[in-house]
């Protein structure tokens, strides 16, 4: 079986200003580095189509929807928060990013490939069930976690992030739904200060402090969350695959190297291997520093990779 590869040029359309982190360079350095190692050779490229509005309406209200639909100007950018900007070619890039998560749920699901990385921009985490933040504007991972629960039946479902932030946005949408288990791992205290205590049995949030060397990092997300994980069985493990915990991010104050990529990529075949017949979708959320973002996703798709 093959890992399938999702992105698109329209991606690098949606452009918040030169001097704003998430920017269309991120994809470039991504894909030139695969072309330099010579793994996008391994992977079966897919160029995704656009979500759907009755898709999108199965996480984000209509009234929000409509919203955003409004806001987009037809030239120039609009800022929704202090962070986060629209600009003609947005909200385009974020439906693109969207569809590619829901058409990566169905091809793997439907067995045409084993695994599954979407590459897109905007990203999806922080974008709660009606507001757009932290430089998203559609939650990509809550969209692939319901598509995968209503449109194929799916029981249970793990989401599991490891971006440098917490995924508000994610737990927002998907707190109390006992056919998901969502583990997170981030900086504490840091951005975006919310969802981080007193949160339902389905929430499995690791904190963790600046400076906490990628050791004991490991042994923190390893005992938080590996027996849950092994005991919910997911029938399909999601992840929002955030690369600014490198130590070299900007952003952050983290110590990841790709190695530890590779290690979190690992553990989670691992439980995918064992109780979802190998089905990973997993979707690009932060990352800052070029050469550390695409060395780290490269080690990501290695793993990927050998578990295809």
């Amino acid at each position: 079986m093959t890992t399938a590869f999702f992105s698109h040029d329209d991606f690098q359309k949606h452009n918040m200003g030169a001097e704003h982190p998430e920017s269309p360079e991120r994809l470039i350095a991504i894909i030139s580095y695969l072309a330099d190692m010579n793994l996008g050779s391994e992977l079966d490229w897919v160029r995704p189509e656009e979500i759907t509005r009755d898709q999108l309406l199965k996480v984000h209200p209509e009234t929000y929807l409509r919203q955003l639909d409004m806001m987009q100007p037809t030239q120039g950018r609009v800022f929704t928060d202090p962070d986060t900007a629209m600009m003609p070619h947005t909200l385009r890039a974020a439906r693109l990013a969207a569809g590619a998560n829901v058409q990566a749920v169905d091809m793997v699901l439907s067995g045409q490939a084993t695994n599954a990385f979407i590459a897109a921009r905007p990203p999806g985490h922080h974008a709660e069930r009606g507001k757009s933040m932290g430089f998203c504007f559609y939650n990509n991972i809550a969209l692939a976690a319901y598509h995968a629960l209503t449109f194929h039946g799916l029981e249970r479902v793990a989401i599991v992030d490891f971006d440098v932030h917490q995924g508000n946005g994610t737990v927002d949408i998907v707190q109390g739904d006992e056919r998901i288990l969502m583990c997170s791992s981030f900086q504490h205290p840091f951005y975006p200060h919310s969802h981080v205590y007193r949160q339902p049995e389905n929430i499995i949030n690791s904190p963790i402090m600046a400076g906490t060397s990628a050791s004991d990092y490991r042994k923190k997300v390893e005992a938080d969350w590996l027996h849950k994980l092994q005991d919910f069985k997911p029938q399909l493990v999601l992840v929002s695959a955030g690369f600014d915990s490198h130590k070299l991010d900007p952003m952050a104050n983290l110590e990841l190297e790709s190695a530890d990529y590779r290690w979190l990529t690992d553990m989670l075949t691992s439980v995918a291997h064992d109780t979802a017949n190998d089905r990973i979708v997993s979707t690009l959320e932060g990352g800052y520093h070029l050469k550390a973002l695409a060395e780290g996703t490269g080690a990501h798709l290695e793993g990927l990779v050998a578990a295809g």
